[in-house]
């Protein structure tokens, strides 16, 4: 394989050009990175080299060094609805268990796993499979996700 044609170094919350270089679509385990080499949508080898273990967000950009950006996109995954009469007592079960959850006014969308999946049934829960981009709620203690609760 060649080397990489773009380098990376940093990372924002949110673009600051008007138009992205190109973008790299990554599902929601990608989007948790310090160092790797990426194809964008364009083809080319982006390395990303950052000082720390990152959580990239949909729609956030990995900055160039000559300053262009990177968009980065939520990849539709399998994962996970939850509906039902009681959804805040669902999402505090689903929340004690530091499962990661998208959390929306009429439904809450987990990864697919099957003891939260048996769980929530005995809750009453209305679960369905759902395809989808998935771009949970970012930690208490930062953003995004967290390895542990250090601050």
């Amino acid at each position: 394989m060649s080397a990489p044609s773009m380098i990376c170094r940093a990372y924002h919350g949110h673009a600051h050009n008007p138009a992205p270089v190109d973008r790299v679509v990554l599902d929601y385990d990608a989007r948790f990175m310090r160092r790797k080499v990426l194809t964008t949508e364009g083809g080319e080898r982006l390395l990303v080299d950052l000082p720390q273990t990152t959580s990239l967000n949909h729609q956030g950009v990995l900055r160039l060094e000559d300053g262009g950006e990177i968009e980065v996109i939520a990849a539709v995954e399998k994962l996970l609805q939850i509906t039902g009469d009681d959804l805040t007592r669902m999402a505090w079960h689903i929340g004690n268990r530091h499962t990661p959850c998208q959390i929306e006014p009429t439904r809450l969308l987990i990864q697919h796993d099957h003891v939260i999946h048996d769980m929530l049934n005995l809750l009453g829960a209305t679960l369905n499979e759902v395809t989808e981009a998935f771009t949970p709620e970012g930690g208490a203690y930062g953003h995004g996700r967290t390895h542990s609760h250090a601050h």
